[in-house]
C-alpha cells in the first residue's frame, strides 16, 4: 500500500522542442484540355509552339506567297483552257458617264434622264407610223420625197427650230398611215402639219397668211385650218411623241459631244433619213442610231460603235447595218439629185461643209 500511495519522484522538464511549420504546397498544375494539349514529335519538341520574331514573319510570308501562286496558277491554266478551246477573253467594257458635267444643270434632268428615255422607247412602239404605202392609191414613196424636200426648204426659210422639222414630218407619216390622200392634197396635208408642229413646239408660230404665201397661194385659209382640225382629230391630239430627234440628242451626246464636225455629221444624216421612205419602217431609236454610225463611218471614227454608244442605245453593230446602208447611199446620191436641200444646207460653212466629205466605203456597206 505504501508502495501505491507513494509518490513518483518528479522528472526533470523536457525542453521545448520547435515543431517546424509544415510546408507550403506546390500549386497544382491545370491540366491542359484535350483541345490545348501540346503535340510533342518524336524529339520531344513542341509542335503547337508559335515561331517568334524574323522566323514567325517569314513563315506567314511564305504562306502567303503560295497562295498567291495557287490564285495565279489557277488563272492561267484556266486562260490557256480558253486559248485551247478557241473561247476568247470577255473584254471589260468601258461606259462614261456622258451626264457628268450636266449634275449642276437642272435644265438637264440628270437624275432623270434614263427614266425618259426608257419612257421614250417604250412609246415608240406604239406610235409608229408602219408601213403605209400600199394603202395610198395616189400618193408614192417618191411624192412623199418630195413634200419632204419642200418642207425642209420652209422649214429652213422660217429659220424654225429642228424639232419642229421631225415632228412635221412625223405627222405627214401618221396622217398618211390613217387616211388615204388624194395626190392632189398632199402638199395641204405638209402646209397643215407643219402648222401643228410650229405650235407645238414654237415660241412664235408662223401666220397662216405666211404658209399660204410660201405655197403660192395653191391653199385657202379654210382650207388650211380645216386639214388642221382633219389632221388632229385622225391623231387624237397626241403630238407628244418621240420623234427620231429625241433620240439624236441623247445618242449624238455619247458618241462625243465635244466634237462638232461629228454633231454636225449626225444631224446631217438624221435630215436625210426623213427623205427615204424606208426609214419610217423602222424605230425612232433605231434612225436616230444609224445616223450616228453613218456619222462615224464617214469621218472614220476608231472604233466605229464604242461600248457607250451600245449601252444607251441599246443596239449592237450589227443591227445598224441595213439603216445605214440606206443613209450611206443618199448622201451618196444627194449631190446630184433633184432632192438636195438638206445636201445644200450641210455644205454651209455653219454646219462645218459637212456634207462635203466621202461617203463611208465601210465593209459591208457598199
Amino acid at each position: 500500500m505504501v508502495l501505491q500511495n507513494a509518490v513518483a519522484p518528479a522528472q526533470p522538464p523536457v525542453a521545448a522542442r520547435a515543431v517546424p511549420k509544415p510546408a507550403k504546397k506546390a500549386p497544382a498544375k491545370p491540366v491542359p484540355r484535350p483541345e490545348q494539349a501540346p503535340k510533342k514529335n518524336a524529339a520531344g519538341s513542341d509542335e503547337n509552339k508559335k515561331p517568334s520574331g524574323a522566323a514567325g514573319s517569314s513563315s506567314s510570308a511564305q504562306n502567303n506567297s503560295r497562295k498567291k501562286a495557287v490564285s495565279t496558277l489557277t488563272t492561267v491554266l484556266a486562260a490557256r483552257s480558253k486559248i485551247a478551246a478557241g473561247l476568247p477573253e470577255k473584254k471589260k467594257e468601258f461606259i462614261e458617264d456622258i451626264d457628268k458635267l450636266d449634275g449642276d444643270n437642272q435644265l438637264a434632268l440628270v437624275e432623270y434622264v434614263e427614266d425618259i428615255y426608257t419612257y421614250y422607247k417604250a412609246a415608240e412602239h406604239e406610235s409608229r407610223p408602219g408601213d403605209y404605202m400600199a394603202n395610198q392609191p395616189e400618193v408614192t414613196a417618191k411624192m412623199r420625197a418630195i413634200l419632204t424636200d419642200w418642207l425642209a426648204e420652209v422649214h429652213g426659210k422660217f429659220e424654225l427650230r429642228p424639232e419642229t422639222h421631225y415632228l412635221t414630218i412625223y405627222i405627214v407619216d401618221r396622217y398618211l398611215s390613217l387616211q388615204p390622200v388624194p395626190r392632189r392634197v398632199l402638199q395641204l396635208v405638209g402646209i397643215a402639219a407643219m402648222l401643228i408642229a410650229c405650235k407645238y413646239e414654237e415660241i412664235w408660230a408662223p401666220e397662216v397668211s405666211e404658209l399660204i404665201a410660201i405655197s403660192d397661194n395653191a391653199f385657202s385659209r379654210e382650207q388650211i385650218l380645216a386639214m388642221e382640225k382633219t389632221i388632229l382629230n385622225n391623231m387624237e391630239w397626241n403630238l407628244t411623241v418621240p420623234t427620231p430627234y429625241h433620240f439624236l440628242l441623247r445618242f449624238a451626246k455619247a458618241a462625243g459631244s465635244a466634237d462638232n464636225e461629228l454633231q454636225h455629221m449626225i444631224h446631217f444624216f438624221g435630215e436625210l433619213a426623213l427623205m427615204d421612205y424606208r426609214m419610217t419602217l423602222t424605230y425612232p431609236s433605231m434612225v436616230a442610231a444609224c445616223a450616228v454610225y453613218a456619222a462615224r463611218c464617214t469621218l472614220k471614227k476608231s472604233p466605229l460603235w464604242t461600248d457607250t454608244l451600245k449601252h444607251h442605245t441599246g443596239l449592237h453593230e450589227q443591227q445598224l447595218m441595213e439603216g445605214t446602208r440606206v443613209l450611206v447611199s443618199s448622201h451618196a446620191a444627194a449631190p446630184e439629185g433633184n432632192l438636195n436641200i438638206v445636201y445644200q444646207k450641210y455644205t454651209t460653212e455653219q454646219f462645218g461643209r459637212v456634207a462635203l466629205h466621202p461617203p463611208a466605203a465601210v465593209p459591208g456597206l457598199a
